[in-house]
């Protein structure tokens, strides 16, 4: 199964569309507090659409209850990192994957990384950026997994459609 770790998200339209990613690409999500908004916000209904009431997702009162609760594979999305996040082989994890990303303004904490420095990816990009928007930046991770495995239970055409639309 694949996972989304937000570490103590702050903004919430990104959390918003992160659902929405998550709902699109059957993701479960994790939020870890504090979170810089409350989860019945208008700017979390309006960035996810119609979508959040269909999002599997779980709060945890701090890290330490993550990682409690929670086993697996963990990647970290740092902008420590020094891997890209495409040298890792996923299409042969059997166990759960976590893709753990950091708030919006500081990241993930060197203090929860020491533990797991071989675990840490960068997204590449030019010298001009320190960061990727964080919405953007999940969407990157879940569909490079999804890629590797060949996007399996996803829809390659529109719910609800047939292809023959397009020859009419």
């Amino acid at each position: 199964m694949l996972n989304v770790v937000l570490f103590e998200p702050e903004i919430p339209g990104n959390t918003g569309n992160i659902m929405r990613t998550c709902v699109a690409t059957n993701t479960t999500l994790h939020l870890i507090k504090p979170l810089g908004f409350s989860l019945e916000e208008k700017y979390i209904k309006r960035s996810g659409v119609n979508y959040i009431d269909k999002c599997k997702y779980f709060v945890y009162e701090n890290i330490d209850e993550f990682f409690d609760k929670n086993k697996g594979e963990y990647f970290f999305f740092t902008r420590y990192g020094h891997i890209p996040h495409t040298s890792v082989n996923f299409k042969d994890i059997k166990e759960n994957i976590y893709l753990i990303f950091g708030k919006e303004s500081t990241g993930i904490p060197k203090e929860v990384l020491k533990n797991h420095l071989d675990r840490c990816y960068r997204i590449p990009m030019s010298v001009n950026v320190r960061a990727l928007n964080l919405s953007n930046s999940v969407a990157i991770g879940i569909y490079e997994v999804l890629r590797q495995k060949n996007y399996e239970g996803l829809l390659f055409d529109e719910p609800h459609k047939s292809i023959t639309y397009l020859e009419d």
